[in-house]
């Protein structure tokens, strides 16, 4: 039996027979004041939750690729083995659980980094020490396959590594030659996102020796600071669209290699329209719009997300913000279609009319939303890259190719809404 914990109180425990695995919340959890869902997939409830509703859930908690296969092989277990593998990095995860062991407040603590060359040397070795897997006293864990690094920011000019379940406050993304400029590219995108008035991730740039990096602010965590200048770190569970769909990561392209399509922006919004609010629904259109408009082909299922308390759902800030069109080695086809398209200069006003339709939304709506946000990005570029170009790490030669790039599909979307 592996017990799954909200800090020292044990939520359920999952069970195993033979390979098949189910979940069961504790009665306890149930009685709590203010509990909430393991996932929306599985509500409140004392029945018992069976393996193909649990193993989704568990599964999107862990990176994937070649990151899962690296660390994996550094804690000698095997990848498949999802419930050993959480077992040694399942203490600070996305959302408020732990998995596996309890996370004690009076027990926390955390490794200060000194110094950028310290800095620079972990960011170097992340390839073959993802989230610092192995280290004593280190359990972490962040899904996707793009190198990122969960840390706690002790006060505006240090970071620390989370120790002993610590939550962590930020997640630091490191330059890569793959993604040439990527960090300028989303720092761009999640501000000028902000800037249009979107709930998007908080977010920073910084220089660690030779090394750039983007440091997001988590918003599945929030700071309680203390008289006397204390402070106490609270978790807020989150889960994103693969999650709460019960669908394994591979699946979160719609189209997609499984042989089974991943959801679509029907599914997405069906599942707003029953579970949250008309202002959700608006909130997620506005950032599908949006990730058209700045060419972001990485939207898929678990890049949108939910926040989850006692008090209901909500939909969480964007994140995971980039502009594809200056890299053509990157697939510029969207992860869901808009009606039968996903090539956003391709999309036309009758696109977006039939997306509307099938979403259960008023089609003249969604198509002003369109032109209104397309003029509402227009106009707040060029702030965006100046706010940018202020961050430490400074500006970067591809970063006003991504804002000529966004400029430039807002022109196209716009000119499309004409045509049939």
């Amino acid at each position: 039996m592996t017990p799954i914990y909200f800090e020292n109180l044990e939520v359920g425990r999952i069970d195993q027979d033979g390979q098949d695995h189910s979940f069961r919340y504790d009665e306890r959890w149930l009685a709590t004041k203010g509990a909430f869902p393991l996932s929306l997939s599985m509500p409140l409830s004392d029945q018992s939750y069976d393996h193909d509703m649990l193993m989704p859930w568990l599964i999107n908690l862990l990176p994937e690729g070649d990151n899962l296969q690296t660390l994996s092989r550094n804690l000698r277990v095997s990848p498949l083995d999802v419930f050993s593998v959480l077992e040694r990095i399942g203490h600070d995860v996305a959302g408020a659980f732990s998995i596996g062991q309890p996370i004690l407040r009076d027990d926390w603590d955390c490794r200060v980094i000194p110094n950028d060359s310290a800095l620079e040397k972990i960011i170097q070795e992340l390839p073959l020490k993802p989230f610092l897997a192995g280290d004593d006293r280190v359990s972490m864990s962040l899904a996707g396959v793009q190198e990122k690094l969960p840390l706690v920011m002790i006060d505006t000019e240090t970071l620390a590594v989370p120790l002993n379940g610590m939550p962590s406050t930020h997640i630091l993304k490191p330059d890569t030659e793959t993604l040439f400029g990527s960090v300028q590219n989303e720092a761009l995108c999640l501000v000028l996102a902000g800037r249009c008035n979107l709930n998007a991730a908080e977010v920073t740039t910084g220089i660690a020796g030779e090394r750039s990096y983007l440091l997001v602010s988590r918003y599945d965590r929030h700071i309680d600071h203390r008289e006397g200048g204390g402070r106490l770190i609270r978790r807020i569970h989150q889960e994103d669209f693969c999650q709460v769909l019960s669908r394994m990561p591979a699946e979160k392209y719609e189209q997609n290699s499984t042989g089974r399509p991943g959801p679509g922006l029907t599914d997405f919004f069906g599942f707003i329209k029953e579970n949250l609010t008309a202002g959700d629904t608006i909130a997620l259109l506005d950032a599908v719009i949006f990730n058209i408009l700045i060419c972001n082909t990485d939207s898929h299922a678990k890049n949108y997300s939910f926040l989850i308390d006692g008090e209901g759902v909500r939909l969480a800030p964007l994140y995971d913000l980039l502009c594809a069109k200056e890299w053509g080695h990157v697939t510029q086809s969207h992860p869901q279609n808009v009606s039968d398209q996903n090539r956003g200069e391709h999309i036309r006003s009758r696109h977006w009319r039939r997306f509307a339709e099938s979403c259960g939304m008023n089609e003249t709506m969604v198509v002003e939303r369109v032109r209104s946000l397309v003029d509402t990005v227009l106009s707040e570029t060029v702030g965006a890259e100046q706010d940018v170009l202020t961050m430490p790490a400074g500006g970067h030669v591809m970063l006003g190719r991504f804002r000529e790039a966004i400029e430039a599909r807002c022109r196209t979307v716009n000119v499309n809404l004409q045509y049939d």
